[in-house]
């Protein structure tokens, strides 16, 4: 069974690494608006309440609002719009509203999308929008209206139509595979747990049966579509795990909070004040996550391009403005580009380069089917200018310095080690590095003073003082173990590639005292 489970967990890093998370977000959110035109089609889905056309127009609308109004606004403020951004906000809000064929009704949906295409650039902080732009259309919408006052038939509000029995199952799979990917799977559970639970007992307390009630919850409830595509969204959440599982809570909370005063008041659920409540619990959430972490965009312009041999580079860049981390987390860094593959233009990297120093390096491995992003980075000449949008992370070694280490390190997963061995260059930790055949060790220079035990299929030449090499084509715990004989003391922390890092984690389990992990996806 453990053979079977870390079989199917190799699957899902190897085959979701190829593309990113806002590829992903976008294709899993297309496939479930195909998915329900089809069942629309069939007669399945909300007979009587829409039709395919009410779909296909609603979305064309959205998808030419948003699109055409964070572009207007980019230029006119002198930034690149992110047009995969743009695409999932407007099948976000394809989802939140009930699809439309009447005039004015399609007006309030075309409102919906711009006020969320202006959220964007109207509600941030230093480049970084604070509200999720889809929620902050949806409620924006409904307070525009409050003020306006249209004809109550004319009235368009957040439906969350996504939540259905016929689509729950194609929900689900698209979310677990959303929260898989960008590693937020605890998070996004945590979130299901607690506010499907205040949800079932507020049904029971109204008569129904706590199987009833759970199904009503799933079924009617967007419960899993909330947590895979609204909660998940990483340039609204903090930073670091807790903190993004305190913002969970609060969301679950305030997404219940119209059962729990209906249980004081003792009157019949409304659904519709429901629907408008859980938008805004998403934006209480955003709030609570900018109260944790204010993570602003920071500029990065390139002054130095080192090459490390086996398609291994190091960007070196200067911050517009002093660049706050602590080491071993990772920035977003967005290089619009044309022609760009399935892959995007955005990706995380690790900072290399320990906090305080002046400049901010990143290294990366550009192998020969590199991505059309990976391309253009490692084209891009001296004076350059970047976007940083944001920093975030766990992979943080100990607070407590006393605290023996082993860092295992597969090929270009060095890189957060580099920052966390030169800020804590006392540090009692062991480097296990392992590289390919090759004349050159990547970042070599860098761990001149470190620990290290160099692990490949052929010894370097000048192996530096202190050094260690075993030869072997991969790392394995068993020989991590053989390495550092001291292995039970020390809390491990590994790095790399997916694959790597799932065949070490388990026996790393049994052998060291605790064990931390960090993934580099390989597009």
């Amino acid at each position: 069974m453990i053979q079977i489970a870390a079989f199917a967990r190799d699957v899902l890093d190897r085959r979701l690494g190829r593309v990113t998370m806002y590829r992903l977000v976008t294709l899993s959110l297309s496939v479930l608006a195909v998915v329900a035109v089809l069942y629309s089609a069939l007669g399945d889905l909300g007979v009587g309440l829409w039709t395919v056309r009410g779909q296909l127009t609603s979305l064309a609308v959205l998808l030419v609002v948003v699109t055409a109004a964070s572009w207007g606004l980019g230029r006119l403020i002198g930034v690149s719009a992110h047009l995969e951004s743009s695409l999932i906000t407007a099948l976000l809000l394809f989802f939140l509203f009930v699809p439309q064929t009447s005039g004015v009704r399609l007006a309030w949906i075309a409102v919906a999308g711009l006020l969320a295409a202006l959220s964007k650039y109207l509600i941030a902080w230093r480049g970084r929008h604070l509200l999720n732009p889809a929620a902050a259309g949806a409620f924006g919408t409904y307070l525009v209206q409050q003020i306006a006052g249209p004809d109550p038939s004319d009235r368009l509000g957040a439906s969350w139509w996504i939540a259905s029995a016929d689509l729950l199952p194609w929900v689900a799979v698209a979310a677990f595979l959303v929260l898989w990917r960008t590693r937020r799977l605890d998070v996004g559970l945590l979130f299901v747990a607690i506010a499907g639970v205040l949800v079932v007992l507020g049904l029971h307390h109204f008569g129904q049966s706590y199987g009833a009630a759970a199904r009503t919850a799933l079924e009617t409830s967007p419960l899993l579509f909330f947590a895979g595509f609204m909660l998940s969204e990483p340039l609204t959440l903090p930073p670091r795990r807790g903190q993004q599982r305190i913002v969970a809570l609060v969301m679950a909370v305030v997404y219940a909070y119209p059962l729990a005063i209906l249980l004081i008041d003792q009157t019949p659920p409304l659904f519709g004040v429901s629907d408008q409540w859980q938008v805004a619990a998403l934006l209480v959430g955003n709030l609570v996550a900018f109260g944790f972490a204010r993570r602003s965009g920071v500029r990065l312009e390139l002054i130095e391009r080192r090459d490390h041999g086996t398609e291994t580079h190091e960007l070196v860049f200067r911050a517009r403005r002093p660049m706050r981390f602590v080491p071993g987390q990772y920035a977003e860094l967005h290089v619009p580009h044309a022609r760009a593959d399935s892959r995007g233009t955005r990706r995380m990297f690790s900072i290399a380069s320990a906090p305080g120093a002046e400049t901010v390096s990143f290294g990366m491995r550009v192998p020969r089917s590199a991505s059309t992003f990976k391309s253009a980075l490692a084209a891009l000449e001296p004076g350059a200018v970047v976007q940083a949008t944001g920093v975030s992370g766990d992979f943080l070694l100990p607070r407590d310095p006393a605290i023996p280490l082993v860092l295992v390190a597969g090929g270009i997963g060095v890189t957060p080690f580099l920052s966390q061995l030169a800020a804590e260059p006392a540090r009692d930790a062991v480097l296990v590095y392992g590289v390919p055949a090759g004349d050159q060790v990547p970042f070599g220079h860098a761990l001149g003073g470190a620990r290290v035990v160099l692990v490949s299929p052929t010894a370097p030449p000048g192996l530096p003082e202190g050094w260690t090499w075993i030869e072997s084509d991969m790392l394995t715990a068993e020989l991590i173990d053989a390495a550092v004989p001291d292995l039970g003391s020390r809390h491990a922390f590994v790095s790399g590639p997916p694959a790597m890092v799932n065949a070490v984690r388990s026996g790393l389990r049994r052998r060291a005292k605790r064990v931390h992990t960090d993934y580099f996806a390989g597009y």
